[in-house]
């Protein structure tokens, strides 16, 4: 089996309503410094990503934290973990998708679900062959698969594109998952 270097993990910057998300945040920390691979997130100590970051570092995982310099107030970093500072959105979303060889996604927002366009977007356009794995708290991603198979249906988009979204409810499972999709590394 491949051995992914960095999962990067996009969620939540607030901890969401059910303290499930917490949960699986913290099992996702687990996992993911128990698989040996880096977790890349965006760089904030709030919400779910501070909690998937704070307990991969206190496992002893490698944790890479990339955030906009005018997000600190508001976001805090965490102490201890590699963490880059740069200008803008734009910027840090890049070096999220840059750094990482596979995308967990989890519960979040808006600046989730913009994260979740781009990589499965670049994915359709064939700029990127990374794994992708929705972790399926709760159904939180069930409405998200609705949309996008109504793309589907009304011909926006091609089937493949419904086809390659991984839902998983088991935070170790979704690791396991992006783990065996791991692609060759040279």
């Amino acid at each position: 089996m491949a051995k992914l270097r960095s999962i990067g993990v996009f969620c939540g910057s607030r901890l969401g309503e059910r303290t499930s998300y917490e949960l699986a945040a913290e099992a996702v920390g687990q996992a993911i410094a128990a698989a040996g691979a880096r977790l890349v997130y965006g760089g904030g100590d709030v919400g779910l990503m501070g909690v998937a970051a704070s307990t991969a570092a206190a496992k002893g995982g490698d944790v890479l934290g990339i955030i906009p310099g005018f997000l600190i107030a508001r976001e805090g970093h965490l102490d201890g973990v590699e963490v880059r500072i740069v200008e803008t959105m734009s910027e840090r979303k890049q070096q999220l998708i840059d750094e990482s060889d596979a995308y967990l996604i989890m519960p979040g927002g808006t600046g989730t679900l913009e994260e979740v366009f781009d990589v499965v977007s670049r994915q359709q356009l064939g700029l990127h062959d990374k794994p992708i794995v929705f972790l399926d708290i709760d159904g939180f991603w069930q409405p998200f698969m609705h949309l996008l198979e109504h793309t589907v249906t009304e011909g926006f988009s091609p089937q493949a594109i419904a086809d390659h979204i991984v839902l998983e409810a088991d935070p170790q499972k979704a690791i396991d998952l992006l783990l065996q999709k791991a692609p060759a590394q040279t």
